[in-house]
């Protein structure tokens, strides 16, 4: 039998279980083996700011299984184009891997930024995160330039997904 679907929300980041999750996250990070300045984590005080959302996936009995945050890009701050939200902290626990979470996570993130307007979804993870570029493209993310802070960052790979209907509609048939 299959465990069921993870229940995905938007919660305040400062909870024990979510800051052990982030935890998680930062030393699955320094485990890859990247340089400390090439890590560029939210805190909890950063998930806290009013244009961040944090998502979290938990399972049937309330434990947190992952975390995605969802943060709205200013174009006179940040550099980004109108439209843009960045995806941040996309984690999944040891224990929830390889049972469709960040999918899931994704795909709730991708349909609230939608229906709020954002255009075009923006991320930055490492070259060496083989599993996080593998569901990025299988999700429809394609490569672009670095970004804001990212720029000129030897361990930075960014990628975008549009999601306006009509770019959605292309990328489908192209």
């Amino acid at each position: 039998m299959s465990p069921a679907a993870p229940i995905i929300g938007i919660e305040a980041p400062r909870q024990p279980q979510l800051i052990a999750l982030l935890e998680q996250s930062s030393a699955y990070a320094r485990s890859l083996g990247y340089p400390p300045e090439s890590n560029f984590l939210l805190d909890v005080d950063a998930l806290e700011q009013p244009n961040v959302d944090v998502y979290v996936a938990r399972d049937a009995s309330g434990a947190p299984l992952g975390i995605a945050a969802l943060v709205v890009l200013d174009p006179q701050r940040d550099g980004s184009r109108p439209g843009d939200a960045e995806l941040k902290r996309m984690f999944v626990s040891d224990a929830a891997r390889g049972r469709g979470v960040a999918g899931a996570l994704l795909r709730r993130l991708e349909i609230d930024a939608r229906a709020s307007g954002i255009r075009r979804l923006v991320l930055e993870t490492g070259p060496l995160h083989a599993p996080a570029l593998a569901l990025y493209t299988r999700h429809g993310y394609t490569e672009i330039a670095q970004f804001g802070q990212y720029i000129g960052e030897q361990f930075s790979v960014c990628m975008a997904k549009p999601l306006d209907a009509m770019a959605m509609a292309r990328s489908v048939v192209e």
